[in-house]
């Protein structure tokens, strides 16, 4: 599915994107994350055994929500699928974009990270969903 033009735009900003992944038990565990789109899905950044990576391992379906910065009305809600890993030096090309936008400056290399693209299943603007 091709990435939303419109959520392309509020992604290429830098809003503070909700992401729920499922625990072994089938609860919902949700955080705050930076994304930013990566062709036509997302790229989302985490160490490569936080909770929500294992959680991603295990079953890769998610579901993001965020806002545009400047419309707060108008929710975005996505559905989607980790779809790719991405380590070592190919996940820094991406990271540090996204940590420029969001720290105006390269991510620190101290932490280990990796990169998982979502592929988005469904995208939803406004109050429906």
């Amino acid at each position: 599915m091709n990435l939303d033009p419109e959520i392309r735009t509020v992604l290429d900003s830098a809003p503070l994107v909700h992401l729920a992944t499922l625990m072994p038990d089938g609860a919902p565990h949700s955080v705050t994350i930076w994304a930013a789109p990566h062709g036509d899905r997302i790229a989302i950044l985490t160490g490569p055994n936080s909770l929500k990576a294992r959680n991603m391992r295990r079953d890769p379906r998610v579901a993001l929500s965020l806002t545009p910065a400047d419309n707060p009305f108008m929710p975005i809600a996505i559905r989607g699928r980790a779809v790719e890993w991405i380590e070592g030096d190919a996940a820094w090309e991406i990271i540090d974009p996204i940590a420029m936008k969001y720290l105006g400056q390269p991510y620190d290399r101290g932490m280990d990270r990796v990169v998982i693209l979502i592929e988005p299943d469904k995208q939803v603007k406004g109050v429906s969903g």
